[in-house]
């Protein structure tokens, strides 16, 4: 199964761009917070520091970069054409940008208002891209399980930012809420029912697309993000219900379906078309690794024999969404951002006169040398799970430094992009 690209309906460059070059800053800032306050971060799942750092990440590099991609995915795989995708991005961009920093700002120093004013600010960002981006892909007919996928994702990320925003009230305005469950079903719907079923659905066009793979198999790459929306639902359910039962059944459905995505990811990389590997292959592997670690942990600490160890929930938190999401992200970004510079400059070139190739606009070495500092943070983190008095303030200089060679690599292809630009302008 693969899907029919319209590139010629790509945005601006500068629509997705912007999002793609936030999101390594957030990260640095959750690098800096845990290099200053080290151990007290990695205290509890609850500590405000662990609520900042941890959004930081979710919706400072993560939501950045995947409103960034659906800017630019949904009018090529879609046909969904977004009206004014520039204005669109800008809009929501800066009112996610703010929002998150309100957010984090809130958690380090308590104060309703603040919670009110991110709550507001967050909820019109997410609100107003699903009213034009999810309007758009839902007028498209389901004739693919890629556009089926882009249709969860919308409901998920609609879930997710509502149960946000409940939470952030209630928080503000002291309800009676029981904040376990339902924080719960937040982290649920944000990690499995909108960045999962995202995920999956993205790479079945990128992972054969770019990796050089065979296509995902059409039935799996259909039950895959229909049982993690269904199962999302069903929690929601549970909760609404007080049936824990429910709820632990759902998980292992989630987490067994997650489970099928790494390991069937991994059999394609290794029937691969391109022998030698390069830097995004090597952050698949281990993302679909660190993720299918976390997700049998998670499902493991339920028993007794682990339930009682506290660096439990720490630890499958930085196997998911560090390891997992933070390794699947990236490497999708050094594949991306090369090939839309490409994609532009041939554009501007017009048919039959040669552009630049990818690996001219980011070199393998750059790329190599960033991802060598974000698997020796990763690993820092994951051991500073267990030892954080001693680790916790080494894996933030660590993350800082892997996240500003991020941002450092995708300025230099920027900056190639604009150079090509400009001698092709010259040229003509």
């Amino acid at each position: 199964m693969q899907a029919l690209l319209s590139f010629d309906k790509s945005p601006p460059l500068s629509a997705p761009l912007r999002f793609f070059l936030t999101a390594p800053v957030f990260a640095m800032l959750a690098g800096i917070l845990l290099l200053v306050d080290g151990p007290e971060v990695l205290a509890s799942r609850w500590s405000p520091l662990t609520l900042a750092a941890t959004h930081l990440f979710t919706l400072g590099f993560m939501l950045q970069v995947m409103l960034g991609a659906l800017i630019q995915v949904l009018p090529v795989v879609a046909g969904a054409n977004l009206a004014h995708p520039a204005r669109i991005a800008s809009g929501v961009h800066a009112t996610l940008t703010l929002g998150t920093l309100v957010l984090v700002w809130a958690f380090l120093f308590p104060a309703p208002g603040l919670l009110h004013l991110a709550a507001t600010l967050l909820g019109l960002a997410i609100l107003v891209f699903l009213l034009t981006a999810g309007r758009a892909v839902f007028a498209v007919p389901t004739t693919s399980p890629t556009i089926r996928g882009l249709k969860l994702a919308f409901a998920g990320l609609a879930m997710t930012a509502g149960l946000g925003v409940l939470l952030a009230l209630a928080l503000g305005s002291g309800w009676s809420l029981s904040l376990l469950d339902w924080v719960d079903l937040h982290a649920t719907w944000g990690l499995g029912g909108w960045s999962a079923v995202l995920l999956m659905t993205l790479a079945y066009v990128v992972v054969p697309m770019f990796q050089l793979t065979p296509a995902y198999r059409v039935r799996a790459s259909v039950w895959m993000p229909v049982s993690l929306a269904l199962s999302a639902a069903v929690w929601t359910l549970a909760v609404l219900a007080q049936l824990p039962w429910l709820s632990g059944l759902a998980a292992w459905v989630m987490a067994l379906a997650g489970l099928a995505f790494a390991g069937m990811t991994l059999v394609l990389q290794r029937q691969r078309r391109r022998a030698r590997p390069d830097a995004t292959l090597a952050y698949w592997q281990v993302a679909c690794m660190a993720s299918a670690v976390g997700l049998v942990l998670w499902r493991l600490s339920g028993f007794a024999l682990v339930e009682d160890w506290s660096p439990l929930p720490l630890l499958i938190g930085v196997l998911i969404m560090m390891g997992g999401y933070g390794g699947f992200i990236t490497g999708m970004l050094y594949k991306i951002v090369p090939f839309l510079g490409w994609l532009h400059l041939q554009n501007l070139a017009g048919p039959g006169k040669p552009v630049p190739a990818m690996n001219k606009l980011l070199s393998e070495a750059a790329m190599r040398g960033q991802q060598r500092l974000f698997f020796a943070a990763f690993a820092l983190l994951t051991a500073a799970c267990v030892w954080p008095e001693w680790l916790a303030r080494p894996a933030g200089l660590a993350f800082l430094l892997a996240h500003a060679a991020l941002l450092v690599n995708l300025l230099k292809a920027v900056r190639a992009y604009r150079a090509c630009r400009a001698s092709l302008g010259q040229a003509a």
